[in-house]
């Protein structure tokens, strides 16, 4: 099966429509990665909206959530676990430390370590509330079972190694 897709001024370009097993799946590849997408997209404006009542950003509380479960983490480290580049992280965490959130403490060697403050604690503990009340309006609609299932396949997703050749 293939999908047609016309773009302004151009002829229609013919791209597969992958199925796993057209006779036990009934949705394409596309359809299920678009539709993980737009959870995420869902719940990335839901949260920036309702975290903004607080001051921060989602990219903010995602920070100080991996400072408080990672305290020794370089900045390399964070970065990484925040899904941003060295530098990037490093200009938000000079801006959480310019508002309070976080303070810059020696680390071995050369090394700069950020820690969280009480102020960036307490925006923490407040933004959770907000993501767990997020996450029960689209997660919560699930079982037990199914979102149980839903993490088990997640998980399973994210262990296999992505191959460029397929």
């Amino acid at each position: 099966m293939t999908t047609t897709m016309r773009r302004s001024g151009q002829r229609s370009q013919r791209w597969p429509d992958r199925r796993v097993d057209t006779d036990q799946v009934s949705r394409s590849l596309q359809e299920v990665g678009l539709a993980i997408k737009r959870v995420q997209v869902r719940h990335h404006r839901a949260l920036d909206s309702q975290l903004a009542t607080l001051g921060i950003s989602l990219v903010q509380w995602d920070a100080l959530r991996h400072l408080n479960t990672h305290p020794d983490a370089s900045l390399h480290d964070l970065a990484q676990l925040t899904f941003q580049s060295d530098q990037a992280f490093g200009t938000l965490a000079a801006r959480m430390a310019d508002r309070g959130f976080i303070e810059r403490v020696p680390g071995p060697g050369r090394a700069i370590r950020h820690r969280i403050t009480g102020k960036g604690y307490d925006l923490l503990e407040k933004g959770s509330h907000i993501v767990d009340n997020v996450f029960t309006v689209t997660l919560g609609t699930l079982t037990p079972r199914q979102l149980d299932t839903l993490g088990q396949l997640l998980e399973h997703i994210l262990d296999t190694e992505p191959s460029a050749e397929k």
